[in-house]
């Protein structure tokens, strides 16, 4: 069955706000995120996971990335990683916080060197099964190296038809052709929840699949994923399911998207302009009709 994603369905999706409650209420999200390539994915992943709720978000990244991203938002805390010699994380890095997390979010900006590469497949099988993964970017393009290998039972995956094809090995052509089809054969061979970016992103459990409306051309542009991948961490955060975080993730980044053009243009709209409607779609978006 298709679906298409509706106000009504996220606002029942969307926590309430415990009144008698603590940052630790809301959940914790560790980001594993950046590179000396792509410091701005690391911001933009972990302001955004914050903005959606959540009470506390670390960010795990190369130790002299730390600097330039606290100078720009003081609320998220750091784990500094060993750098290797082409700028992003070594392969001889433990996190030892891991299972404090509820929530593992990674690959924004990491890139898929040798020495990043193995650090992430070393750490995916220390991810409990009482914690929820979402996989965005360089994440993906290291799965697709290594099909089948790694467990993503209820992990979310955010591929654009680019990443997917690498981790299906159909052409982009054949899947933008066909975009129901493969999200639901990507969600049904890996056991995951699919996310498929673009116009009209669709998400998919392999058997539920729903289409998003919201969104418009201002999200075509450098860092919007990071941002969907941090509203659907925050949500996940707040104990709401793998499958409809993903949902309302994609719709509230659409909305953030619409309201900020109205106000911006959708040409001049920007990854960092999303996180600051985000507050926006949600306010509109929990309000009773």
């Amino acid at each position: 069955m298709v679906n298409s994603i509706s106000k009504k369905l996220v606002s029942s999706i969307i926590p309430e706000r415990q009144e008698n409650s603590n940052k630790s209420t809301f959940g914790r999200v560790l980001n594993i995120a950046g590179s000396s390539f792509y410091p701005g994915a690391a911001f933009l992943s972990s302001i955004s996971a914050l903005k959606t709720g959540c009470g506390y978000v670390s960010l795990a990244c190369i130790k002299s990335l730390i600097p330039v991203i606290a100078s720009m938002v003081p609320e998220i805390t750091y784990i500094p990683l060993k750098e290797n010699r082409l700028g992003s994380i070594d392969s001889d890095n433990e996190i030892k916080q891991l299972l404090t997390f509820n929530v593992v979010s990674l690959g924004c900006g990491i890139t898929t060197n040798d020495s990043t590469k193995s650090f992430i497949l070393n750490l995916l099988p220390k991810i409990s099964d009482r914690q929820k993964l979402i996989i965005d970017a360089d994440g993906i393009n290291i799965l697709a190296m290594h099909k089948g290998e790694i467990n993503l039972k209820d992990a979310v995956i955010t591929p654009h038809p680019k990443e997917l094809s690498r981790l299906l090995n159909v052409s982009v052509a054949e899947i933008n052709d066909n975009r129901e089809k493969y999200a639901r054969i990507t969600s049904q061979t890996y056991e995951c929840i699919t996310v498929l970016k673009g116009k009209n992103t669709i998400v998919t459990n392999g058997d539920k699949i729903y289409i998003n409306q919201t969104g418009n051309s201002a999200l075509a542009k450098a860092g919007t994923g990071d941002v969907l991948t941090g509203i659907i961490a925050g949500l996940l955060a707040q104990k709401v399911s793998s499958l409809n975080a993903a949902v309302a993730g994609v719709y509230l980044h659409g909305l953030a998207g619409d309201i900020a053009s109205k106000d911006l243009s959708e040409y001049s709209v920007m990854a960092s302009n999303i996180i600051d409607y985000i507050p926006f779609a949600i306010r509109e978006t929990t309000i009773k009709e």
